[in-house]
């Protein structure tokens, strides 16, 4: 058998360090509550250098603006998604307050996000992920190939990405089996 093929059967490798990652970060009923309360949100179509994405967002505290490549003012971050962000700052060891800017994504079904970093203006990444289960992936240059891992975000679910996982390491999501919608903290970079 070719050594291509055994490389099918190998052990995925380990997350890349400062990836975290917690299953039942939020319980059941909050989950359902802050679905319930996305109805009440402003989302626009993702628009990205002419380009608009199938998934919807809205941002609070700051908001980035790929046509100028720098963040702007957003509306205040609202009472329920700063009681989510207190939440799972814990988990992460954040001061809850250093997460000012919330980026809400809704993900309808078949909608992907592309291998990204997030913007350099930002720190460490603290995410939620609601609604359906994604597949999180994550991969690095290694020489002239990639160095590849994913796991299985589930819902109620967190993740923080800070140190190499952030620095280092792009992440992407293929296409979602289901309605998908995922709240992402975020600290600014202090210069």
């Amino acid at each position: 058998m070719p050594a291509s093929q055994l490389d099918l059967f190998a052990p995925a490798p380990a997350l890349p360090p400062g990836f975290q990652y917690w299953d039942e970060a939020i319980p059941r009923e909050e989950e359902r509550a802050i679905l319930k309360a996305f109805a009440t949100l402003d989302f626009a179509a993702f628009a990205f250098h002419g380009h608009v994405g199938r998934r919807r967002v809205v941002s609070f505290g700051w908001a980035y603006d790929f046509e100028r490549e720098a963040i702007r003012d957003a509306p205040p971050i609202p009472p329920f998604l700063i009681a989510l962000r207190e939440r799972v700052a814990t988990f992460a060891g954040l001061a809850p307050q250093t997460l000012s800017q919330t980026l809400v994504t809704e993900y309808p079904p078949g909608a992907a996000i592309g291998w990204h970093r997030d913007k350099a203006v930002f720190g460490d990444v603290l995410g939620v992920s609601l609604g359906a289960p994604c597949l999180f992936r994550l991969r690095r240059r290694a020489g002239a190939s990639w160095q590849r891992t994913s796991l299985r975000l589930e819902p109620r679910s967190a993740y923080l990405l800070q140190g190499p996982a952030r620095t280092e390491w792009e992440h992407s999501i293929p296409p979602t089996e289901g309605l998908r919608c995922s709240v992402t903290f975020r600290t600014l970079r202090v210069a």
